[in-house]
C-alpha cells in the first residue's frame, strides 16, 4: 500500500507502532525513532520532521491516509494550533488506556519492576476539570490585541483562542472579554501571565505585573468583576507582594473532601490539585491502600495543605505532615484547626530534598508513610530508608512516571519491598500527563 501512494515533496508516510509518553506516535524508519504528533497507533500518515537529532526525529502529522477507529474529532476548535492538549483527538478510553500501558512500560523500563495487581484507572469528568493553572498573555501591537491562553503547538508564541474545553467553563465564557480587558489597561504590555483558581463558588484571576496599575486600570478592572464572575488579585514581586485588588475580592477558596466531612480552605497561589473531581477518587483510593487505623502513626511527606494529611487523622491515626513551604505549612495548620483535629494531625517543616537520616530519625517512628512529591519524586528520601527507618507500608502518588519507577527500583531491588499495587489516575484528561498511585509492602526477612 505504502508504494501505490505518492508522499507529497519533504514529506514521509509511514504506519504508526504505539504512542508515546508524550501522546505521540512512534514510527522507525532505517532504525531511528519518529515522534509524530497527532498521530495514533495503526494509522497510516504523512509526516513532516521539525527536529532532527543523530538518533531520533520529532514530526507532526500532515495527512491521515488510513484512520484508527479510535480517531475522534476533537472537541476544541483550537486544537490543531493550541499545546495546551495533545490527544483531543484520540477517544477518551482509549487515552486511559494508552496512559496505562506507558506507566506499566515505564515502571518496567527504568525501574525494572511489575506491580503485583494493576488498579482499575480513575477517570472522571474530562471536559472543564482544570480548577488551578496559568496563562500567558503577551499583548500583540500588530493586532492591537492582548493574547490569552497557551503555548501554540511547536511554538512559543500564544495561540489565539477564544475558549478552552479543559478551564473552568466560567472562565472559557469570558476569554474574549478577558482579552479586550488587558487591551485596554495601560500596562497591557507588562503582565506575563495571569494565575486562575477556582472553587464551585469563585474565580480568581491572579495577574502578575511588572509596573503598577494606574486608577484607570483598576476602575477597569473593578467594572470588569462588578459584570463578569471573575475577583482579581495582582502579584507585583515575590509571593509576599501578592494580594486582592480590592477588600470585596479577599475571598476563601475551599474545596470538600465530603466523605471524610473536611472542608479545606486555601489563598489563590497555594498548592492544590487542579482536578477536584479526581482527587475526591485520588483520596479515597489512597486511605484504602493506607488503610489508617488507631494502631499507627504516618508520615505524610510532601503534605502541602493537608490533602491527604487530614483524611488519615480523620480515619483515627496519629500523622505527621512534612512540607517545605513554610507559607503553605501555616494555611495546613490552619484547615486541622478549622476541622478540630488538632490532636491527632502534628506539622514540621523540612526540605525533603535535602533531608538527612538525622533529621527523618527526629519524626519519631512511624509504621507507615504516604508520599506526594513533585515531578523530581523522593530520590533522597526513599534512599534513607534502612534497619532504623523502615515503614512496612508505603502509598506513593506520582505525578511522573518516571521518577516513581526510578524511586521504585530502590524499594524493590534495594529496600526490601515488592510493589504490591499500582495504577493510572487521570487527573488531566486530553493530555499526555499521567499521574498515578502505587502500594510498596515490606517483605519479612
Amino acid at each position: 500500500m505504502q508504494d501505490d501512494i505518492k508522499p507529497k515533496k519533504k514529506l514521509v508516510l509511514a504506519t504508526i507502532e504505539n504512542i508515546d509518553q508524550e501522546g505521540r506516535g512512534v514510527t522507525h524508519i532505517d532504525g531511528k525513532a519518529i515522534f509524530v504528533e497527532g498521530a495514533l497507533q495503526g494509522e497510516l500518515v504523512e509526516f513532516e520532521s521539525y527536529v532532527k537529532k543523530p538518533t531520533y526525529e520529532i514530526a507532526f502529522t500532515e495527512r491521515v491516509i488510513r484512520q484508527s477507529n479510535l480517531r475522534v474529532k476533537p472537541k476544541c476548535d483550537h486544537f490543531n494550533r493550541c499545546g495546551g492538549c495533545s490527544m483531543q483527538h484520540f477517544e477518551f478510553q482509549a487515552q486511559i488506556a494508552a496512559k496505562q500501558r506507558v506507566f506499566e512500560n515505564t515502571l518496567s523500563r527504568i525501574g525494572k519492576v511489575k506491580p503485583e495487581t494493576i488498579l482499575t484507572p480513575l477517570a472522571g469528568p474530562s471536559w472543564h476539570y482544570r480548577y488551578k493553572g496559568r496563562l500567558r498573555v503577551k499583548f500583540v501591537v500588530k493586532k492591537n490585541k492582548a493574547l490569552v491562553g497557551f503555548n501554540e503547538k511547536r511554538t512559543h508564541f500564544i495561540a489565539d483562542i477564544s475558549s478552552c474545553e479543559v478551564l473552568p467553563k466560567n472562565l472559557s465564557d469570558i476569554l474574549p472579554q478577558l482579552q479586550e480587558l488587558i487591551t485596554k489597561l495601560s500596562i497591557k504590555d507588562k503582565i506575563p501571565q495571569i494565575e486562575f483558581a477556582a472553587d464551585q463558588n469563585h474565580l480568581v484571576l491572579l495577574l502578575r505585573i511588572l509596573d503598577a496599575l494606574n486608577d484607570n486600570d483598576e476602575f477597569l478592572l473593578n467594572t470588569f468583576s462588578s459584570h463578569y464572575p471573575v475577583q482579581f488579585w495582582t502579584q507585583s514581586k515575590g509571593p509576599e507582594t501578592v494580594k486582592p485588588l480590592s477588600k470585596k475580592d479577599d475571598v476563601k477558596l475551599s474545596y470538600a473532601l465530603k466523605e471524610f466531612d473536611l472542608q479545606f480552605n486555601f489563598m489563590p497561589y497555594d498548592f492544590t490539585q487542579i482536578n477536584p473531581f479526581i482527587n475526591q477518587v485520588l483520596v479515597r483510593r489512597a486511605m484504602s491502600l493506607l488503610k489508617p487505623s488507631h494502631d499507627d502513626r504516618i508520615l505524610d511527606f510532601f503534605c502541602g495543605l493537608g490533602n491527604f494529611t487530614l483524611p488519615i487523622a480523620r480515619s483515627g491515626s496519629k500523622v505527621t505532615g512534612i512540607e517545605g513551604s513554610v507559607s503553605l505549612l501555616e494555611r495546613a495548620k490552619q484547615c486541622r484547626d478549622e476541622n478540630d483535629l488538632e490532636s491527632l494531625v502534628d506539622y514540621q517543616c523540612m526540605n525533603l530534598f535535602e533531608i538527612t537520616k538525622e533529621l527523618l530519625l527526629q519524626l519519631g517512628k512511624a509504621n507507615k508513610w504516604l508520599i506526594d512529591p513533585p515531578r523530581d519524586g523522593a530520590f533522597q528520601l526513599v534512599q534513607l530508608i534502612d534497619d532504623d527507618i523502615n515503614p512496612s507500608l508505603i502509598v506513593y502518588v506520582s505525578c511522573n512516571p518516571a521518577t516513581l519507577a526510578r524511586d521504585a527500583q530502590i524499594l524493590v531491588n534495594e529496600k526490601g519491598y515488592r510493589l504490591d499495587k499500582a495504577g493510572i489516575v487521570n487527573m488531566f484528561p486530553h493530555t499526555s500527563h499521567v499521574e498515578s498511585i502505587a502500594l510498596f509492602v515490606k517483605m519479612e526477612s
